[in-house]
């Protein structure tokens, strides 16, 4: 953004300085560190990138791709957590007090408190980054007003700002949306791949596939739901297979429901697969079926990228990607007989949602890595 100021003659063009300040972005992956990591590459194709990102747990020894003239980065991390805590305090402090930006965006709930006391008394708005679940539930007092006290909230779903704003006291108009984004390029229609077809015995198969941690504390992702649902997927689909993608500690109890139900042919656990060979992954699957609670769901895009027609809970963040059910299928996400009869239909592949030319322009059009950066700067 620029401002032009009349200091006499000529005119004088000023630049908006931000500041972002991130909990970690390069030395861990996640769905967070994914997503700020899409903001950081939107922000640096705009013409008004001028910033200042301070991380707590990343040092300088993690190779960082955003580092520019325009973006300078700041590493705080230390060998005690607490001093590096306090090296981005005084760090952030030292800033803001020289260079006064036009606006500080923190980029985690645990940072806001921090923001939010050395922004107040120097006038310097700033914006809290959500992402989800850490938001959903009533918050720590101070957090909570850290919150309430944000000029601006940033979310990606109307589902995690409902939430949000129920559980912590915030108006809803004080909240903006920057959706997940998905890129196109790296996420695109293709053959299924000889070599994984072999490798997971999906000859002659129909297949569902769910891309999800395997995570006993968190099991909303719904693969159980799923594996309950495949008996009477196969009355009608014969030649199904479940292909699940992903690692934790919750699996053998999958595999042992699987066994139970008499299914365990028909389940296959990929275990971890690298982010670079996620597309051809996809891309081996009839149908994308994750019917879960999600703060939004960047797996659901990224399956539509692939023309994999998606099934979705009908009551979390997904209903954005899905786009309230024009995109895909949403059925109560803890119900194995819904689960059945939508998975049902989209192997029969009847329903317009399973034209993947037509899923792919459509979803594309709205969460392309383009349209994630004019939605940045219309918000900046």
């Amino acid at each position: 953004m620029l401002f032009w100021a009349d200091c006499g003659s000529p005119f004088f063009l000023f630049m908006a300085h931000h500041v972002f300040v991130f909990l970690e972005i390069l030395s861990c992956e996640g769905g967070i560190q994914s997503y700020v990591k899409d903001i950081l590459q939107a922000y640096s194709q705009l013409e008004s990138a001028n910033a200042d990102i301070f991380l707590l747990r990343d040092g300088a020894d993690v190779e960082n791709p955003f580092v520019s003239e325009h973006m300078r980065f700041h590493y705080c991390k230390m060998d005690s957590a607490k001093l590096g805590r306090a090296k981005l305090a005084i760090a952030l402090f030292t800033h803001l007090l020289k260079h006064r930006p036009s606006r500080v965006f923190c980029g985690h709930i645990h940072l806001a408190p921090l923001v939010e006391l050395l922004c107040k008394p120097l006038g310097i708005p700033y914006t809290v980054l959500t992402y989800g679940k850490e938001v959903w539930e009533p918050l720590p007092s101070r957090k909570q007003k850290a919150l309430q006290n944000a000029d601006r909230i940033w979310t990606i779903s109307r589902y995690s700002r409902d939430r949000t704003c129920a559980a912590n006291g915030i108006d809803r108009d004080q909240v903006d949306f920057l959706f997940c984004a998905v890129d196109g390029n790296v996420f695109r229609p293709q053959a299924k791949a000889p070599e994984l077809v072999q490798r997971y015995h999906l000859e002659n198969h129909q297949v569902l596939m769910t891309v999800a941690r395997l995570w006993s504390g968190d099991p909303y992702k719904g693969v159980d739901v799923t594996i309950r649902a495949l008996p009477d997927i196969l009355k009608s689909c014969p030649d199904a297979k479940y292909l699940v993608i992903g690692r934790g500690d919750d699996q053998p109890r999958l595999q042992k429901l699987a066994e139970e139900l008499g299914v365990s042919d028909r389940v296959v656990f990929a275990g971890f697969v690298p982010s670079e060979e996620l597309p051809k992954h996809y891309c081996l699957a009839d149908a994308y079926v994750m019917p879960s609670q999600e703060g939004f769901g960047i797996v659901y895009l990224e399956a539509m990228a692939c023309g994999v027609p998606v099934l979705s809970g009908n009551a979390d963040g997904s209903a954005d990607p899905l786009q309230d059910g024009r995109f895909g299928w949403q059925v109560p996400y803890r119900d194995p007989v819904e689960v059945a009869i939508a998975c049902i239909e989209i192997l029969k592949g009847e329903d317009q949602r399973c034209n993947g030319h037509w899923l792919r322009e459509q979803s594309l059009s709205i969460f392309d890595k383009p349209a994630f950066t004019q939605r940045l700067k219309a918000l900046l």
